[in-house]
């Protein structure tokens, strides 16, 4: 077990014996897409280690309206479970497993040990920690000042395909910039009226690229 982990974070080659010892009591998780692996309120237990597939961890408000905070991809670590973890906290969001996932959990126990005993994966907690952070951080600062039309520009440029088409529904985007879905209709309605896209349903063309990075 401990070597399958070791194969998927190169950070931790150089691993001491305390923390090799800690690692040989992560527990191997595989869950299909769709699965909830973790929801808001839920008592955090375990340090997650994603080995493949993509997690969304998504925070809901009590009107039911969702925003993306961040996705853990292949080889990454959940920034929420650390700071739970450490403050002792319950999850303040859900994760939902975008892609069929394979991760291990390593138990509370263990994780406070290996801050205590190991300097290798106490330095590979922390350095995984700052990056999603960062990520959060940055997206308080655009919900909080900057305009919608600029965020939905950025969003669109982003995520189109080379065909410069984007499959989402107005609710799938309204979710990922944590706003209402009328909001964004009523934005990718004016951009079609100035012909920056066309919309059809469940899908957005992008037919005039200048005009959306203005």
């Amino acid at each position: 077990m401990t070597h399958s982990l070791l194969k998927h974070y190169p950070e931790l080659e150089k691993i001491d014996a305390q923390g090799e010892a800690l690692l040989t009591h992560a527990k191997p998780l595989n869950a299909p897409a769709g699965s909830i692996l973790f929801r808001q309120g839920d008592r955090c237990e375990h340090f997650i280690l994603v080995t493949s597939g993509r997690i969304k961890v998504l925070s809901r408000s009590e009107g039911g309206r969702e925003i993306v905070l961040y996705r853990i991809e292949n080889k990454g670590t959940c920034v929420l479970t650390t700071s739970c973890l450490l403050g002792q906290q319950s999850y303040p969001a859900e994760g939902i497993a975008e892609t069929d996932i394979s991760a291990y959990l390593l138990p509370l126990s263990s994780f406070e040990k290996a801050l205590a005993d190991s300097p290798v994966l106490r330095q590979f907690i922390f350095a995984a920690y700052s990056q999603p952070l960062s990520d959060i951080i940055t997206l308080v600062q655009n919900v909080a000042f900057e305009s919608i039309e600029h965020r939905l520009n950025a969003y669109l440029r982003n995520i189109s395909d080379s065909d410069l088409t984007i499959h989402q529904s107005h609710q799938q985007i309204a979710d990922e910039l944590g706003t209402a879905r009328e909001v964004v209709s009523r934005q990718l309605k004016r951009m079609e009226q100035q012909g920056v896209i066309n919309l059809s349903r469940g899908r957005i063309q992008i037919i005039d690229q200048k005009k959306l990075h203005m």
